[in-house]
């Protein structure tokens, strides 16, 4: 039978998924996630199907989400997008030393995924911990700074007030650089990557996780470990379809 269990690790509030009856065993391990304005509950059909492959996944919620929500409005919430993906980046960490200290992790068998602003942060991510073993980015950017400006003049095209500076905005652009896995393709390793996004998404650019696999691929040795799949007409919600082919890969690789 797989158990949902709600769980805190280092203050992290999280969903974990898992065999119950193997729930105190070391497992190999994937967290997983959610997007902007969404919560760790609606990725629970992914983690369910992982879980049935023999995975501990893990669904955390985002600052200023979910159980973290606070009373901000929506264009509070926009300007905080970039603090949430570094604080995603933060709790990644703090998640695995927690799963690390009670020796839940089997065989150091451990990836991250996400959706959306999640796919960001695994993209992120892959820049900093050398101890991902495998990632999903599920319709994210790797292209984080392209990402940002993209945003910023959208808004400014839309007659939205930015209330930053350009120097504002170039020190913003400095710091992402920093996690920007398009800039430090290096960093893959080799490392086992799924995408999946559809070619009709209006908010995060399909082309941006695209043109990154074409160059990334010739990176890998071994071209079967890295993988996009590509959905044609599908628009900015990932499919059944894509959680299935994510999940089998997966096993195959982690």
């Amino acid at each position: 039978m797989i158990g949902i269990y709600r769980n805190s690790y280092k203050n992290v509030p999280a969903l974990t998924i898992v065999d119950t009856e193997k729930q105190d065993q070391p497992l190999p391990v994937f967290i997983y996630f959610h997007g902007f304005t969404s919560a760790k509950e609606h990725n629970l059909p992914q983690a369910y199907m992982l879980a049935q492959k023999g995975y501990r996944v893990v669904l955390p919620d985002s600052a200023f989400h979910g159980e973290r929500e606070e009373d901000l409005s929506k264009k509070e919430l926009d300007m905080k997008f970039w603090d949430i993906v570094y604080q995603n980046l933060k709790d990644l960490q703090d998640l695995k030393d927690e799963l690390d200290r009670l020796d839940l992790i089997l065989d150091r068998r451990i990836g991250v995924g996400g959706t959306s602003m999640g796919g960001i942060t695994t993209s992120a991510a892959l820049t900093m911990y050398p101890w991902i073993q495998a990632s999903a980015v599920m319709m994210g950017s790797p292209k984080i700074v392209d990402f940002a400006e993209r945003t910023i003049k959208g808004a400014e095209k839309a007659g939205l007030h930015v209330p930053l500076s350009q120097e504002d905005l170039d020190e913003m652009y400095d710091s992402l650089a920093g996690i920007d896995l398009s800039r430090q393709m290096d960093k893959l390793f080799g490392r086992p990557l799924f995408f999946w996004h559809g070619d009709a998404d209006p908010v995060v650019p399909f082309e941006h996780s695209y043109d990154f696999y074409n160059e990334a691929i010739k990176q890998y040795k071994n071209p079967e470990n890295i993988r996009f799949l590509r959905e044609v007409g599908r628009d900015h919600k990932v499919s059944r379809f894509g959680m299935v082919e994510m999940v089998n890969w997966l096993e195959l690789v982690l």
